[in-house]
């Protein structure tokens, strides 16, 4: 059925890099199933790729989008998602540090829930500055962990799903906001929930679509925009890319089947 998926794009005027990136976690009400989307919002120079690293004695097979050997989000087999975005600066607390590795990737390996982790995250010390991070799983379970003003702050799913943007939900006044893609994932959730048929990825996927950026450039002539849209059904481990909002470079993938490949891999975007 995914073969057919299409995505509606709306206009929106300008491209503005420190306020990128929208996430969106959705379980449908009827049958359970569970999706997550995200549009990576960047510069259009950089190289995106898929990274497949397969299981391991003490690690879980897992794939992740990203750039520069560092995982922007991504989803492991036990059915852990996570993604980030920027958000306000803040101070993080003491005796906790921001990490400069790859953090997504050490989580997709050793974690299989959102509260493991969470768990990891107040273990190692970690807090991130500028930004914060969606984890949702398979069980139903999704939160968005923030550092505002040197405290942790967790903002657990309602209402059957969590989306964010780049404002702090826990903390509005700290800046970019109101979020007008934030208002429209609102808005396209609302009309979702009004349906009188279960949902399905490509509903979902058109929610996350209000919320592109299209191409534009700024005073120096770099181009950005939306990089790629990323579209997950966690309970069948269906995963669906789309680079530069262009259907034609579409990947689309049973992830079990290369979880279970126990290889690794890189997949470019651009090839597609």
């Amino acid at each position: 059925m995914y073969k057919k998926l299409l995505i509606f794009f709306v206009c929106i005027s300008a491209f503005y890099l420190t306020n990128a990136c929208s996430v969106l976690y959705y379980i449908d009400a009827e049958t359970g199933k569970i999706y997550v989307a995200n549009n990576e919002d960047y510069w259009y120079d950089v190289k995106p790729y898929l990274q497949f690293n397969p299981a391991k004695k003490d690690e879980l097979a897992r794939v992740w989008y990203g750039w520069k050997k560092f995982a922007q989000g991504g989803i492991n087999e036990a059915g852990l998602f996570f993604d980030g975005a920027v958000a306000p600066t803040q101070l993080i607390p003491a005796g906790y540090s921001d990490p400069q590795y790859n953090l997504g990737d050490k989580i997709l390996a050793q974690c299989k829930t959102t509260t493991e982790a969470i768990d990891f995250l107040e273990i190692n010390k970690i807090a991130i500055e500028s930004g914060h991070i969606l984890f949702g799983d398979k069980n139903g379970d999704a939160a968005v962990v923030e550092w505002v003003n040197g405290k942790r702050i967790i903002t657990r799913i309602a209402e059957n799903y969590l989306a964010m943007t780049n404002f702090l939900l826990s903390d509005t006044t700290q800046g970019n906001f109101p979020c007008y893609r934030f208002n429209a994932i609102e808005t396209g959730v609302a009309e979702l929930k009004l349906n009188n048929q279960p949902d399905d990825l490509k509903m979902v996927g058109n929610v996350i679509a209000k919320a592109v950026q299209l191409p534009a450039t700024d005073s120096s002539g770099r181009e950005g925009g939306t990089l790629y849209s990323t579209f997950i059904n966690i309970t069948d481990m269906e995963l669906i890319v789309v680079y530069k909002l262009d259907n034609s470079k579409k990947i689309q993938l049973q992830l079990n089947t290369f979880f279970e490949k126990g290889k690794k891999q890189k997949i470019k975007m651009k090839n597609f």
